[in-house]
């Protein structure tokens, strides 16, 4: 068997940067620019301007009881000017008037028949300086799935249209005659493929564009077919079919259509998981108990996309996490344990959110990260910390 690192390894070497396209900025929410650096063609905010409601005066002139001899919103043109004597009322986000140069809140000013009494302010506060935020010329870096305030940023530098990566096209097959569409009845020996709808979900959260070959039976034939039709995407993902079994056709299928990279890699759940390629497409088979096909996607498919996205890593919170009791694995194999993380008392704790065996979903989905406990060992040991993948809330 494989270690999960040379796995990884060999995997990624397979991965090839999708192409850019262009996209209107209201469309960019998560997807990842082509080239992240954009130079700031303008000075953001573009003019000095109020950060409060209030009075925009000289800060020479202070303190005093000054006339008010004009008002400016945001959004104004036309800007009364301010001399000596003088104030002019302002709005937040309002240009600063000529001969301004400081502004006093209201809540800190007293009005009365036209006049407003001020007391000492030093130059300078409460504005906004041009470029305060980002001066022109600036070459502002934005890694990663674009999220709002990325989308803020590049709104902010009058950016309409963006040039981000095309997302990965990710065919997905599941393979299984027990397998039953939800919605459907189910006969004698049947179950709901949860497969295909959580490896389309999974896929769309990295970044990915989901492309369903649909569900074929545990024949030879079918497999091939359904292998084969996915020539046109970058990736294949399958669920089920990758072991050992008479009816399991995936692998056989990649030995003699294709290629096989590797086959079995040294984890807990997920030990029958196979690599190759077919009609020039790399293949993940994924096994098709429920868990192992999520755990393994995290640990291979999402990498994968993110690679092929220009992006390093699993893109996931990684932290030490000691477990409350005791767990139970496969000494031989790197465990990757369904728990409930969170921080308590300086620390944080890990607990097991149900069941452990490959075909108990819900504790899967009650958890919001993997524990990981390394080759070697029989338990997860309350008495030390492990690596903690988080997915999902942390509280």
């Amino acid at each position: 068997m494989l270690t999960l690192e040379e796995a990884q390894r060999r995997l990624l070497a397979r991965a090839r940067v999708t192409g850019d396209e262009e996209v209107p900025l209201a469309a960019a929410s998560g997807r990842v620019l082509a080239d992240p650096r954009v130079v700031a063609p303008l000075d953001v905010p573009p003019f000095a301007n109020s950060a409060m409601d209030g009075f925009a005066l000289r800060a020479a002139d202070t303190p005093a009881t000054l006339r008010i001899v004009g008002e400016v919103a945001a959004g104004s043109a036309h800007l009364a000017e301010v001399s000596g004597g003088t104030v002019v009322r302002i709005m937040t986000g309002a240009p600063i008037p000529p001969g301004a140069d400081t502004i006093v809140p209201l809540e800190e000013a007293r009005e009365s028949d036209g006049a407003v009494t001020v007391s000492l302010t030093p130059p300078g506060a409460y504005v906004r300086l041009a470029g305060s935020d980002t001066p022109v010329g600036t070459e502002v870096c934005l890694p990663g799935a674009l999220g709002p305030a990325a989308i803020a940023v590049l709104a902010s530098l009058g950016v309409a249209r963006v040039r981000v990566r095309r997302r990965p096209r990710v065919a997905i097959l599941s393979t299984g005659d027990e397998l039953v569409d939800p919605g459907l009845k189910l006969g004698p020996g049947q179950i709901y493929d949860s497969n295909a709808a959580a490896l389309i979900a999974a896929t769309t959260e990295a970044g990915g564009e989901p492309q369903p070959l649909g569900r074929v039976p545990d024949t030879r034939g079918a497999v091939q077919q359904a292998l084969r039709a996915g020539a046109g995407s970058d990736l294949i993902v399958t669920s089920g079919g990758v072991s050992v079994g008479q009816h399991d056709h995936v692998r056989g299928v990649l030995e003699a259509s294709g290629s096989l990279d590797f086959w079995r890699i040294a984890v807990q759940p997920g030990k029958p998981l196979a690599v190759g390629e077919i009609t020039g497409v790399t293949v993940i088979g994924l096994p098709g108990n429920p868990v192992s096909a999520l755990v393994t996607f995290e640990l291979f498919v999402r990498p994968m996309i993110r690679a092929m996205l220009g992006l390093r890593g699993d893109g996931r919170l990684h932290l030490r996490a000691r477990p409350e009791q005791s767990i139970g694995k496969d000494p031989e194999r790197r465990a990757f344990l369904r728990v409930s993380v969170w921080h308590e008392t300086g620390e944080t704790l890990a607990r097991s959110s149900g069941g452990q065996q490959s075909a108990q979903l819900r504790p899967l989905a009650e958890a919001n990260a993997l524990l990981v406990v390394p080759e070697g060992e029989e338990a997860a040991d309350p008495n030390r910390t492990y690596e903690a993948i988080v997915y999902g809330d942390l509280s």
